[in-house]
């Protein structure tokens, strides 16, 4: 047996945990009408063939009808949930994965307009900041309805053979009865005494275990720890967790500190990139140690090394590393073959979480195929024979196509203009918070090296440079320049630098500078970073009514963090319109798209954030000579099919290009482009 401490079998009651990772709770956004079918069953059955010992499903299914889905949550008040829970639970134990999931109301973290429009519900009169929505104060016929919806669900899981479920006690409306921040109410669920704000979680709990009985798991994650005047203290989430322990019907702690009432509050629970590795889990060691209670926890744990040393040292019986597994689902598989250096890393870039809270699906920034594992694949199939493939362009779409190529067999070249890899990440990593990104580069390398891809730096490559090679396939990676067009002018801007050459120190910053983001992702704000840390005044300005809404809430809080205290003001709805010398000064005429007003302002130096175009000279260069002419059977790209254009019979090679050398987007559809299309190749 392995002697590894994350290798070891862990005894929950009951069952037998066969290592001790786990992901912890977590809502991917994929249910469909409110349901974990297929596409949900395959992105855990997928951690489970790979060694997973526990699946914490659901990041919260929905135990009422007045708990709407925020972000496609699993309903868990439908009885139709059941079989499709099934399939689920029994997909992961055919791998010997055990499966619990997480169920919650959402109280007043959620909204009234979805859903059946009921209005929230919480023990608050006071709406959170995340959600907006003014809730409704809470009755004592809802207090009873609600406990009854819990034993409802919980029942409902355990007929769809979970091993045991998780209630959501941070943020939610079990964590709002027992935090005196959020307890407007008197009587016996009251804030006057701890015993009355425990009151009804613990009620929760008891009518779940009278429906269940004593087998079936429970726990709580929860937060020991507000971190907030006022809140719960540390002092008091031991207090907490010693008389969860003492109660004696709770079989594990999943241990949460902070809270994630408005969008900074939620990244200090879960760090971003930047923010240091495994902050809280001393804290949840503390916990674990004062209860003696099997004890879970997950905030940016991202590396074997932390899981391990959590374990080791006794400070966690099961370790989440939760976005790790969205960048690599092997990971325990690597482990047990000795493969840790092949885990591709988790950057931190919360590309995942950010998508969800935006109504979106939780993607990896660098994994294409998680999410997609009923059509994008982990494991890259070999191809039936050999080809050669020679790919211009050493980004994150070019390295990707490059590593894809390779695993399948393929003779790969690459060429590459810079010195270095990775493209447009080079300019990301100039601001030190964002370096872990160059691990997308690092890692894509590293595969390459191993596969002996063959590399060519400091190279422009030609037309001919590619055709003296006579490659059977090109693929046009080269990515694109940033334009400073204005909106339809059709001409460059005169007098204004785009955020690259700020961003890269190309131009050093002057003293009032102007930012125009009409992209509105992280150059425009890492531009202005960059300048308000040289000590300039600087306006951000946008023509959208929010500024910066690509970069979204998660990785919004550190650009903040770095702004607020520095001379940079945020002016949204004014569209610049042009720019002329005025002396030693620039003047810019700005307008707004609402109404005819304008005006004019003097900066010293005004900054154009407004995306790239295709670096594309080459691709065109190549289409005459190519057999496909550089078209693409979108038909069969999507559905997974091989690429047979043939509208040149005279054509030499396959041509096709990828990523910002088609037109700007972001460094996973950069990512996705390469898997899907030299996947099949």
């Amino acid at each position: 047996m392995s002697k590894d401490p994350l290798m070891q079998p862990f005894q929950l009651k009951h069952l037998t945990l066969k290592n001790r990772i786990m992901t912890t709770s977590h809502e991917p956004a994929y249910p469909e009408d409110g349901m974990p079918k297929e596409r949900y069953r395959a992105y855990h059955e997928e951690r489970a063939k790979a060694g997973l010992a526990l699946a914490m499903t659901a990041g919260s299914a929905a135990v009422s009808k007045d708990s709407p889905p925020v972000f496609n949550n699993v309903l868990a008040y439908k009885d139709e949930v059941v079989p499709w829970i099934t399939d689920l639970t029994d997909a992961c134990h055919a791998h010997g994965c055990a499966v619990m999931i997480q169920l919650t109301h959402l109280g007043r973290r959620t909204t009234w307009n979805k859903g059946d429009w009921l209005p929230s519900l919480s023990s608050s009169r006071h709406r959170e900041p995340a959600h907006r929505a003014f809730p409704k104060l809470i009755e004592d016929w809802d207090i009873d309805r609600v406990i009854t919806d819990f034993a409802d669900a919980a029942e409902r899981m355990q007929a769809g053979g979970m091993d045991g479920i998780e209630l959501q006690v941070y943020g939610h409306l079990m964590d709002q009865f027992w935090s005196p921040l959020t307890n407007d109410l008197s009587g016996p669920y009251g804030a006057d005494t701890l015993e009355n704000r425990m009151r009804f979680p613990l009620d929760v709990l008891g009518a779940i275990r009278k429906r269940v009985g004593e087998d079936f798991i429970i726990g709580f994650r929860f937060t020991a720890d507000e971190v907030q005047k006022d809140g719960i203290t540390p002092e008091e989430g031991l207090r907490i967790s010693k008389i969860l322990a003492d109660d004696g019907r709770l079989d594990f702690l999943n241990v949460i500190r902070g809270r994630i009432h408005t969008d900074p509050a939620m990244v200090d629970v879960i760090p971003v990139q930047g923010m240091s590795n495994a902050p809280h889990l001393d804290f949840a060691g503390a916990v674990k140690k004062a209860t003696g209670l099997p004890t879970f926890h997950a905030a940016k744990i991202p590396d074997v090394a932390t899981a391990r040393h959590a374990v080791a040292n006794g400070l966690l019986d099961m370790v989440g590393m939760t976005r790790a597994h969205m960048a690599d689902p092997h990971i325990v598989q690597k482990i047990r073959e000795g493969r840790e250096d092949d885990i591709r890393p988790c950057v931190g870039a919360t590309f995942c979480l950010d998508r969800i809270y935006q109504g979106g699906e939780a993607l990896c920034i660098h994994n294409a195929a998680t999410g997609r594992e009923l059509s994008m694949p982990h494991v890259i199939a070999p191809a039936p024979g050999p080809r050669h493939i020679v790919i211009v362009g050493a980004g994150p779409a070019g390295l990707e196509a490059a590593r894809v190529a390779a695993e399948r067999g393929h003779v790969v070249t690459v060429f590459e203009a810079q010195a270095d890899p990775g493209g447009q990440i080079r300019l990301t990593i100039q601001n030190p918070r964002r370096r872990d990104m160059i691990s997308i580069i690092d890692w894509r390398m590293a595969q390459c090296a191993a596969r002996d891809v063959r590399f060519h730096f400091n190279t422009w490559a030609e037309p001919e440079t590619i055709t003296d090679l006579n490659p059977d396939v090109v693929i046009v990676a080269t990515g694109g320049l940033p334009n400073t067009e204005l909106f339809e002018a059709g001409r460059d801007t005169p007098h204004v630098i785009s955020s690259w050459e700020m961003i890269a120190g190309d131009v050093k910053p002057a003293d009032h500078v102007l930012i125009y983001d009409e992209s509105g992702d992280h150059p425009g704000l890492q531009a202005a970073e960059t300048a308000a840390l040289a000590g300039a005044k600087v306006e951000v300005m946008t023509p959208d009514r929010v500024f910066a809404p690509d970069i979204m809430a998660m990785n919004l809080t550190p650009y903040m963090r770095a702004l607020q205290d520095k001379d940079v003001t945020f002016t949204v709805t004014r569209r610049l319109l042009d720019v002329a010398r005025n002396g030693n000064k620039l003047r810019a005429t700005i307008g707004t798209d609402y109404s005819d007003h304008s005006y004019q302002t003097d900066y010293d130096q005004i900054v154009v954030n407004y995306g790239t175009f295709p670096l594309d000279e080459l691709y065109h260069a190549l289409k005459p000579n190519s057999s496909n002419l550089g078209a693409v059977d979108y038909d069969a790209l999507i559905a997974g099919g091989v690429q047979n254009v043939n509208t040149n019979p005279d054509g030499a090679f396959q041509l096709f290009r990828i990523g910002d050398a088609v037109s700007a987007r972001n460094t996973h559809a950069a990512i996705y482009d390469a898997l899907r299309l030299v996947k099949d190749l």
